[in-house]
């Protein structure tokens, strides 16, 4: 399977930065109870895991990957002691090897945009999920995220990892579509709602945690196939990444960017 991102240990660091950085504006309300049986499709190296279980200690959790990379990562969280309720298997999302109606709950997160047949993979997701069990998924939005200062070279390098993400069939704007994504798959849509941020000088943690932990590390993370495939030429894919970065340095530098969450029921 292609990612866009690799499996370089600067993408796991990113990971893990990022699920801390955003771990309340993304979870916030996501906890399930004593003992339910959770699925954490797309677990990769674990960072949404330890979140999951921070806030559900009581809760079953099955972790699930196609990348053993990825798996090797994550399984090392199962050195403490909090993670007893945690498995982590190598599992293809859109083949999964349980039995129909196996688990009380289903999360998602930064996965759709990475498949090639979302759908296909929201409908094997109810397949073992129990009836009237819920679905929780997170998606970005590239296409919303802008900064200021702003200029060519810097927005030349992000829609650089945007062409790549679309090169490779997968949508980085994903976002947006997990409404009609999750009715399309058979799921009676409960909530969707955006889940913004946006930092500037008032703000210099989450700014520079935006800026330079999260989207800058992104966009270099893709930087191999965004040069070779001719995307953005070099020098303007380097001055671009040199701009990003000095938002957060420059007094009036500000940023934005839209998630979007949903929760669905199994009928």
């Amino acid at each position: 399977m292609a990612y866009v991102h690799g499996y370089s240990e600067r993408e796991t660091q990113r990971l893990y930065e990022q699920a801390g950085i955003l771990e309340d504006i993304l979870h916030s309300g996501t906890a399930f109870s004593a003992n339910a049986r959770v699925l954490e499709a797309g677990c990769g190296v674990g960072a949404q895991t330890r979140l999951l279980m921070k806030r559900s200690p009581e809760a079953v959790f099955t972790c699930i990957d196609l990348s053993e990379k990825s798996l090797a990562t994550a399984s090392r969280l199962k050195a403490q002691p909090e993670f007893r309720r945690v498995t982590f298997l190598r599992e293809d999302i859109t083949r999964l090897g349980f039995a129909e109606e196996s688990f009380d709950h289903v999360f998602v997160c930064f996965v759709l945009e990475h498949l090639d047949a979302p759908v296909a993979a929201l409908k094997e997701l109810k397949r073992a999920l129990r009836t009237g069990g819920t679905i929780t998924v997170i998606e970005g939005d590239h296409g919303s995220c802008f900064w200021h200062p702003e200029t060519p070279e810097s927005v030349a390098a992000w829609n650089g990892l945007i062409a790549a993400q679309r090169n490779i069939g997968h949508d980085p704007n994903i976002g947006r579509r997990l409404a009609p994504l999750l009715t399309g798959a058979g799921f009676a849509l409960q909530t969707c709602e955006p889940a913004w941020l946006y930092a500037d000088r008032l703000k210099p943690a989450l700014r520079d945690g935006m800026v330079d932990h999260i989207i800058v590390p992104m966009v270099q993370s893709a930087e191999e196939r965004i040069l070779a495939d001719h995307l953005v030429p070099k020098p303007v894919y380097e001055k671009g990444i040199a701009d990003l970065s000095r938002v957060d340095q420059l007094d009036e530098g500000t940023f934005f960017y839209t998630w979007f969450k949903a929760v669905a029921r199994k009928p």
